[in-house]
């Protein structure tokens, strides 16, 4: 357990941190527009300020991205050494309409803090600071070595991160990777998890006369992109959402009944998700739980449709192009790469006559299944329980987190995902928001896996 003097100062100082995490959060680091470029930079040189008046040693580094903030403490090789991993970067704000409150503007209202980046990740990240701040500025000596990796293009699917890991492995060995950009199971029951979907990302673009034409001069007479498009969608799932691209199931690795039993255990209703969603009713792949949908089932959804006119009123034309955005989120042990070829045999070789189509693999990411009982998942076990105060629970994760794959594969380390979040954060939405309460019992946490890590 964390000295008493740690927590102490982490109790001590909370509004002070808070206020901190305010000036971060109003940095408007959207890494993917151009006109916020110079923003990312402001934020990333505030976290290595952050990290160099701590006493360690930083690093600022550019691969012709956005830059990677390094950072160590001293490193003695009679302690354990833990690489913390998160991110400056923060997704756009559209649309900004549906904002209570300006983005870039933190406000808090009954204990709880709104702001873009206020979970993801900035104010998960910021808990690390704190805890290594409190073992600092009260002269404790630290029980393990750190490391930071921290970027500026997780938001965006830059490569600066996945470069520098694979040519410099030896710079972040390590004991374990910790990484805090998932969520607890919900307000009162802290959860880690051990599994992360992978994504198979696609972009699927039909074309056709070379201009918009007039529908009523020009209709039924060249094929509309638009409906080819549409027809072209509704062949990738069957009613239930199943997918019917072939072999996507075939690598998939099943739920044991242990893990069954688990997610069972955890209560989750079709009510809950409903009232989370704002749906009027759970839909998906029969045979399933809506928790093992969520969190161990692949997905094929379409993320965005572009064809013809939207605006107001009518304009009757036959669009020139239509465009669609797909994702399939993948479980263990699918592989984007091959998942991605197949997609795109299954559109081209099933595309209407009349119009032409094309199919770019855009990115993706590999799924992820971390050990249950490895003595840094006990370690974090433990820490969860000493800083919220109940019992953690296995959890999975329907989202994904490119970098963990290529943390596995190149440093050979186990990797910790200590989320202090929580599902209902509106991450990559209007309002979204953080639970000050996760904040303060997050930085108590991430103390506490220091002297947990060393004992193990």
């Amino acid at each position: 357990m964390a000295s008493k003097k740690v927590l102490e100062y982490l109790d001590d100082n909370r509004q002070e941190h808070v206020e901190q995490l305010c000036d971060f959060l109003r940095i408007p680091s959207v890494s993917s527009l151009s006109e916020h470029d110079e923003d990312v930079r402001r934020a990333g040189a505030f976290v290595a300020e952050e990290l160099a008046g701590l006493g360690l040693k930083v690093e600022t580094i550019d691969l012709g991205g956005h830059p990677l903030v390094y950072a160590e403490s001293e490193l003695r090789p009679d302690r354990r050494t833990l690489l913390f991993y998160g991110h400056y970067d923060v997704q756009p704000v559209d649309p900004l309409e549906l904002w209570t409150h300006p983005p870039f503007e933190p406000v808090i209202e009954d204990g709880i803090l709104y702001a873009r980046g206020s979970s993801d990740d900035k104010g998960q990240l910021y808990a690390h600071f704190k805890a290594l701040e409190a073992y600092v500025k009260t002269g404790q000596e630290l029980p393990v070595n750190v490391k930071f990796i921290i970027e500026g293009e997780e938001e965006c699917g830059g490569h600066s991160i996945y470069r520098y890991t694979e040519e410099h492995p030896d710079k972040l060995a390590c004991d374990a990777v910790v990484i805090s950009d998932t969520t607890l199971y919900n307000e009162t029951t802290p959860g880690i998890c051990y599994s992360l979907k992978g994504l198979c990302y696609m972009e699927i673009k039909v074309t056709g006369p070379a201009m918009d034409l007039h529908s009523g001069s020009y209709g039924g007479t060249v094929r509309n992109p638009g409906n080819a498009l549409a027809a072209i969608v509704a062949s990738l799932t069957d009613e239930d959402g199943r997918c019917r691209v072939p072999g996507f199931y075939d690598a998939v690795l099943d739920l044991d009944q242990e893990e069954r039993d688990g997610f069972a255990a955890l209560g989750y209703t079709d009510e809950i998700l409903c009232e989370e969603t704002g749906a009027p009713e759970p839909w998906g792949e029969k045979g399933y739980t809506t928790l093992e949908r969520m969190w161990a089932r692949p997905t094929c959804d379409v993320n965005g449709l572009v064809s013809g006119y939207g605006g107001e009123g009518a304009k009757t034309i036959i669009p020139a192009t239509a465009l669609a955005k797909v994702s399939m989120r993948l479980v263990p042990d699918q592989d984007p790469e091959a998942v991605a070829t197949a997609f795109k045999e299954f559109v081209l070789g099933n595309a209407p006559r009349g119009v032409k189509v094309s199919v770019e693999f855009l990115h993706g990411a590999k799924p992820v299944l971390v050990p249950r009982n490895s003595p840094m998942m006990q370690a974090g076990m433990a820490a969860l329980e000493e800083g919220f105060g109940a019992k953690p629970v296995f959890i999975r994760e329907g989202g994904s987190i490119p970098i963990v794959g290529t943390f596995q594969d190149c440093l050979k380390s186990p990797v910790l995902l200590l989320g202090y979040g929580l599902a209902t954060d509106n991450i990559h939405s209007p309002n979204e928001k953080f639970l000050l309460e996760n904040f303060w019992r997050g930085a108590r946490t991430t103390a506490m896996l220091m002297a947990e890590a060393a004992k193990r």
